[in-house]
């Protein structure tokens, strides 16, 4: 008995005339998500797209597993591959719904009829194949309102196909479809789910780091390269640009009012940041930022840091609560490597104080009298490059 896994699409079913860019993206997503698992068929009809497996030990579970994390899909399913005769669907439908029907009480079939030609009608196909499982599985009943089991045939103008379970896709747009953006990353809980959010939108990602060594230590980087393995299991390959700010931050310490380390930083971070932007031709930068989480976080801090940012700041999370950000870490697989205990860069020479309300103007002009620019295009200058992916 043959299986294909069915894939419905996203929003994109909206789309006008450039549909067609946006499917076939997902499509060279799809395709990318899937090497090594084998050689498929893929193909997309009626909104619709169909993976066949080209042999005969292709392990449908790990396909189903990868096409989970796909931006894109709304939903997707296993199914078996039928003739366009009834004839052939009665006798596949009780073998092929077997696991799914043996320990249920209640059931209904569903059919569409895509092909018109097909001399039954959907009822009718209905019909027929809930009885013929009523004949296999008497102890079931039928419930169209409210059943354990929804039992799906689609017969389309290239074949019939039987499903019984519907997967639900993480939907969202295609990854690349929006362009090329650049996450602001640490090893914390927050800038991962950004990523994660902002590529669910169709953003193609690079991502910037900052670290501090000795204060950091490498296994601290690593930590961040474990999480950006993770979040490419959605966003695709990542390339992660490092980058040492520890010249940076002792000059600060050195030069500036303590009150105001936190915000200067975050304003060196999102001008290094614009620049890699720019050089690695990103639209946009993504931060973790949610409104009045930490002192940097205040509206009025945030005010100062985008006045420093050469790029439109996306901030997924700002409307956020800890907990609906942790919720969605969990669920991603992030949330353990996050609480790994390793140092992050934005804790060194943490103010005791900082400053919740700062002025811009004073702002720029602590900024300027510390001369922090050669430190920055030094820093700019010696990042590492290195690309991540699942």
């Amino acid at each position: 008995m043959k299986e294909i896994v069915l894939i419905k699409l996203g929003e994109m079913v909206l789309k006008g005339l450039n549909r067609r860019t946006f499917e076939d993206v997902l499509l060279k997503n799809i395709k990318y998500r899937l090497r090594g698992l084998g050689r498929f068929e893929i193909k997309i009809a009626q909104s619709t797209i169909f993976i066949r497996p080209l042999s005969e030990d292709t392990d449908l579970d790990d396909v189903c597993e990868r096409i989970g994390d796909v931006f894109g899909i709304v939903t997707f399913s296993r199914a078996c591959c039928c003739e366009k005769e009834l004839d052939d669907i009665l006798q596949k439908a009780p073998d092929y719904c077997r696991d799914a029907l043996e320990d249920a009480a209640t059931f209904k079939v569903e059919s569409k009829r895509s092909d018109k030609r097909f001399p039954y009608k959907s009822p009718e196909i209905s019909a027929q194949v809930g009885g013929k499982l009523l004949e296999a599985y008497p102890h079931l009943k039928v419930d169209v309102k409210n059943p354990e089991v929804t039992v799906t045939v689609e017969v389309r103008d290239f074949g019939a196909y039987i499903r019984c379970a519907t997967i639900r896709g993480q939907g969202g747009m295609p990854v690349g479809t929006s362009g090329l953006a650049t996450i602001l990353i640490s090893g914390g809980i927050d800038s991962p789910v950004a990523a994660y959010m902002m590529a669910k939108r169709g953003l193609k990602l690079n991502a910037v780091h900052f670290e501090s060594p000795p204060y950091t230590s490498e296994r601290a980087r690593i930590k961040v390269e474990k999480l950006l393995r993770q979040v490419s299991r959605y966003a695709g390959s990542i390339e992660m640009h490092t980058v040492e700010l520890t010249k940076v931050q002792e000059t600060m310490r050195d030069r500036c009012p303590e009150e105001l380390f936190t915000i200067l930083l975050r304003r060196v971070m999102m001008k290094i940041a614009s620049r890699i932007a720019k050089e690695t031709k990103s639209g946009a930068l993504i931060t973790g930022e949610s409104l009045g989480q930490v002192a940097s976080q205040t509206m009025y801090a945030l005010g100062c840091t985008d006045a420093a940012a050469e790029k439109v700041v996306f901030r997924p999370l700002i409307g956020m609560d800890k907990q609906e950000i942790i919720d969605i870490s969990r669920r991603i697989g992030c949330f353990d490597i996050s609480i790994e205990p390793y140092e992050d860069c934005c804790t060194v020479f943490t103010p005791k104080h900082p400053r919740t309300k700062p002025i811009l103007h004073f702002v720029e002009q602590a900024e300027r009298e510390a001369q922090l620019d050669e430190l920055i295009e030094e820093a700019i200058r010696t990042a590492t490059v290195k690309t991540i992916d699942f």
